[in-house]
């Protein structure tokens, strides 16, 4: 299994994996160019309020997806392995995560 979280490590998904999260993300992004084009055509302000409250709602979801992922793989391969750092590091991102 890969190594993942710091902007030393990687961490090898499997194709269905990587298909879920970038098939979320491709989502979200059609949101934001759909909410950029409300903006563009002078769009009631709740309406894009609305809008925004569900790209965030759906960047919540792919956060929840992938920080699950990190702890069953990473942080658990890790904590298996003798390496209880990772634990500290997660407690980091969650405290990044929960701002």
């Amino acid at each position: 299994m890969g190594k993942c979280c710091n902007c030393h490590k990687i961490k090898v998904r499997s194709d269905e994996e990587y298909r879920a999260l970038i098939n979320r993300l491709n989502r979200i992004e059609g949101q934001i160019r759909g909410i950029k084009g409300m903006v563009e055509k002078s769009a009631y302000c709740p309406d894009i309020l609305v809008q925004v409250a569900a790209v965030n709602a759906a960047l919540n979801a792919f956060n929840k997806e992938l920080l699950a992922e990190h702890i069953k793989s990473c942080v658990a391969d890790d904590i298996r392995n003798g390496n209880d750092s990772t634990v500290d590091e997660l407690v980091v991102t969650l405290q990044k995560l929960m701002k």
